[in-house]
């Protein structure tokens, strides 16, 4: 795909990168993403991808603005309050990148909806708040061979892994194989988070799908970063798929 002279000036900082160059700015614009939520994760994520020149972002979210969202989820001004999260992200996204197409989503992810939904799209990332979402989001990329990009956060700690099995790494339920009990791992409504957690992971997610797109470096497949900002320290695990999982193996 030829690039325009406003293209050219636009993604200058990428083209002299020789892991991106002209080919894998191509690359990007041709890409279509999916981000699951448009919160604390979807908010940086969408807007480096939109900055970056991902051809077509899908959100998916059925919540709207709220006035305590704002601490946290840079995608939203505070003239938002009250309009459904992809409205807002749709205004905010074509305002970073109107070359972007923006397809909102106002639903939520459900078993009948999320194969017509995820089938769209090359790369899903899982911005979600919920075990539940967080499931049905693997399984779903699982049987449809799309490399998922997982984020989760909590108070002061993050973590982030690709499973993509299809390409032989393990899926999120070979390192997860089941939901926490009740309590143990509760939502950032209940146990807090500092404002700026989601801003740096989901800051990395959206170099995740950028390394994918563009095919430059090692992806975080079969490992998983993790994040402790109270003492500035990250760690990297390796991850092994189960042969047993009921998702992926066999």
């Amino acid at each position: 795909m030829a690039l325009s002279d406003d293209d050219l000036e636009r993604y200058a900082r990428h083209i002299v990168l020789r892991e991106i160059g002209g080919p894998g700015q191509a690359r990007l614009r041709k890409a279509r993403v999916l981000s699951l939520g448009a919160g604390g994760l979807g908010s940086p994520l969408l807007l480096y991808l939109a900055a970056a020149g991902v051809g077509t972002l899908g959100v998916v979210d059925d919540d709207s603005v709220d006035l305590s969202n704002l601490q946290r989820q840079v995608l939203h001004a505070t003239g938002a309050v009250g309009l459904p999260k992809t409205e807002s992200a749709k205004r905010s996204l074509g305002a970073v990148n109107p070359g972007v197409e923006v397809v909102a989503h106002n639903v939520r992810l459900t078993a009948e909806n999320a194969g017509e939904i995820i089938g769209g799209y090359d790369i899903v990332c899982d911005g979600s708040d919920n075990f539940d979402t967080r499931y049905l989001l693997n399984e779903t990329c699982a049987r449809l061979g799309r490399p998922l990009v997982a984020g989760a956060i909590g108070q002061w700690d993050g973590q982030l892994s690709v499973y993509d099995p299809a390409n032989g790494s393990p899926c999120y339920v070979c390192v997860f194989p089941d939901r926490p009990e009740e309590g143990l791992a509760p939502t950032c409504a209940e146990a807090g988070v500092v404002g700026a957690l989601p801003g740096v992971m989901g800051s990395l997610m959206a170099m995740e799908v950028i390394k994918l797109i563009c095919r430059a470096g090692e992806p975080l497949t079969g490992r998983m970063l993790v994040y402790d900002a109270l003492s500035a320290e990250t760690r990297t695990l390796k991850l092994k798929s189960d042969p047993g999982c009921g998702v992926c193996g066999g």
